[in-house]
């Protein structure tokens, strides 16, 4: 798959397999739907993601909360889930959940807090570094030549203001060694969402626009391309949340105001006046395209939509009123699909071969998180577990190495196989 050069060789060795976020395995088996699904869970503390760096190496990333919070990465058993050594404590900084990636160097890298940190696959400290600016680093992406790129997180933090915003956004590209700054790129506007990457173009969700940047590795200069920046947002919309880059665009759900405010699930805590949509961006002419979810006022979403870019098929949620909705996206027009009752919140996991997607869904009357595979052509349900978490996941999940599914809440991790 393009763009995912410097990451390890492993089928997830980052937050949604890769800086694309496509939420696609890079190699390995899919889950299978028949059978008996076992489901193993143990309680972590905000656990945040899953990674892989080789078979037998999961590792896990957790934090404490706070504005002096710490994060810290467990090696994971990966059937059992049971810690098998631990990082020491890393400083961090205000509190909003960071990313770890397995590194093409051998490497771990984790980003949390005002923090960087280098981690050998042993979990030692080899390198640290802070952030210029006193706030959150909601994660990276690694570019092709090993740089890393990372940004502070621009939006308001747990039980803050949704009139807490930024006014600009600063990236910072780090060198892989000693975490030292190469160039820095102040954009005019704050960004919530999580930074994406294809090769060495880097795709920022602006609160209100989507601009794309360009790192030039033989300068060692970061620019903006002012050939693609696209206001997105209307009247009564919240600001978009983290970016597919997949078929030639960019996708991402809008409605993010309300998401600092979640208190075991997402459900009621919607700001929107305006209905859920997905926004789709052309990366060439810059055309923008939206694909309507829920016309419900109070909409809200933390995380992307799924693209199954076989079928042509986009998949959106709105996580304050349990609703998801597919299109396909090739019609002429697009041709809506289905819309179900789904509670989910996190980031789902697309699987092509099945031609299906997984999804969580909470449900508030049993304080019960299920994993649910969806055929995403029809909206049907494959296969369902229960009992994954009394509360709603709104990180990250993760495909395994032998036809396994990982998933993290914030008190739990759990292992889903067949």
């Amino acid at each position: 798959m393009s763009g995912t050069a410097g990451y390890f060789d492993s089928p997830w060795p980052g937050e949604d397999a890769g800086p694309q976020r496509r939420q696609v395995a890079l190699f390995g088996d899919e889950p299978r739907v028949s059978g008996t699904w076992t489901l193993v869970t143990r309680p972590a503390m905000v656990a945040t993601m899953v990674v892989l760096r080789a078979p037998g190496e999961v590792y896990l990333l957790c934090h404490t909360g706070g504005d002096a919070a710490i994060s810290w990465v467990e090696q994971i058993d990966p059937v059992t889930l049971e810690m098998r050594r631990r990082s020491p404590d890393l400083p961090g900084g205000k509190t909003w959940p960071g990313g770890v990636a397995a590194h093409a160097n051998g490497s771990l890298y984790v980003a949390f807090g005002r923090h960087v940190h280098r981690l050998s696959p042993d979990l030692e400290v080899l390198a640290s570094a802070e952030m210029p600016r006193d706030r959150p680093y909601n994660s990276f992406v690694i570019l092709p030549d090993g740089s890393l790129v990372t940004k502070d997180f621009g939006g308001a933090l747990p039980g803050e203001s949704s009139d807490v915003v930024s006014a600009t956004t600063q990236l910072v590209i780090l060198e892989p060694d000693q975490l030292t700054t190469i160039t820095t790129l102040e954009l005019p506007e704050g960004s919530v969402a999580r930074l994406s990457a294809d090769d060495n173009d880097i795709y920022v969700v602006g609160t209100h626009s989507l601009m794309r940047c360009r790192y030039e590795p033989s300068t060692r200069r970061c620019v903006r391309d002012e050939t693609l920046t696209v206001p997105y947002r209307r009247d009564g919309e919240g600001y978009g949340w983290d970016a597919v880059i997949a078929d030639g665009s960019a996708w991402f759900l809008n409605n993010g105001e309300g998401s600092q405010n979640y208190d075991g699930s997402l459900l009621g805590k919607g700001e929107a006046t305006r209905g859920q949509v997905i926004v789709r961006v052309e990366l060439t002419t810059g055309a923008l395209v939206r694909y309507n979810v829920n016309d419900q006022p109070g909409a809200v979403v933390a995380n992307p939509p799924a693209v199954d870019c076989v079928r042509g098929i986009v998949v959106g949620y709105d996580s304050g009123h349990r609703v998801v909705t597919a299109w396909d996206y090739r019609s002429e027009p697009a041709r809506h699909l289905w819309t179900r009752t789904i509670g989910h919140g996190g980031h789902p996991i697309v699987l092509e071969v099945l031609g299906a997607v997984v999804l969580g869904d909470y449900d508030p009357a049993t304080h019960d998180e299920a994993l649910m595979v969806i055929d995403v052509t029809s909206g049907d349900q494959l296969a369902r577990v229960s009992g994954v978490s009394p509360i709603q996941s709104v990180l990250f999940g993760a495909r395994g190495f032998d036809h396994d599914i990982y998933v993290c809440t914030f008190l739990s991790v759990s292992r889903v196989s067949t």
